[in-house]
């Protein structure tokens, strides 16, 4: 087996891994972290596919903004149940930063390797295919109007977080 087989299965072994720690953490904070965890392993799989600008938007947007959304409305929802999020054992932090560690060296070998060509080898027409012009194209060509019902349901979303934490913070 060749480097780029074995990376590709160490990468699917922590999303998976990281995914199942997700579902089974008991406390809501970190669940969200192992699913940044995840989010970090799929912009590595998108970046040894040779798709760049979708790997950079999948820590922009998901690592980043979504992440920041979600623990919003967690501590917004678990105000009173601070005892919860306390660390009790501080074992844990080795073993996060051990997994950030291992997340470190994915990422950094998933830029090497669609630097420098040692990535999947793939058509020109596909490699075209993941630049921000075609996504561009397609998304307002091709998929203009579920684009748009996506933004009214988000802003409709966010409406409704408004609205019930006014009524939240006024009772």
């Amino acid at each position: 087996m060749n480097f780029e087989t074995i990376l590709f299965f160490l990468i699917a072994l922590s999303a998976i891994g990281s995914a199942l720690m997700m579902i089974t953490r008991p406390n809501p904070v970190k669940g969200v972290l192992f699913l940044i965890v995840n989010f970090f392993c799929l912009a590595v799989l998108y970046l040894m596919l040779q798709a760049q600008f979708i790997a950079v938007i999948q820590i922009l947007v998901y690592a980043g903004a979504i992440m920041v959304l979600f623990l919003f409305v967690i501590m917004l929802l678990n105000l009173e149940d601070e005892k919860m999020l306390q660390e009790r054992n501080n074992m844990k932090r080795y073993v996060a930063f051990a997994f950030a560690g291992g997340v470190l060296v994915e990422i950094i070998s998933g830029i090497v390797l669609s630097t420098t060509g040692g990535g999947a080898r793939i058509s020109p027409e596909m490699a075209r295919l993941g630049t921000v012009e075609s996504i561009g194209s397609a998304l307002f060509r091709d998929f203009l109007v579920p684009f748009e019902v996506t933004s009214l349901l988000l802003l409709a979303a966010l409406v409704g977080v408004i609205v019930l934490a006014k009524k939240k913070f006024q009772s």
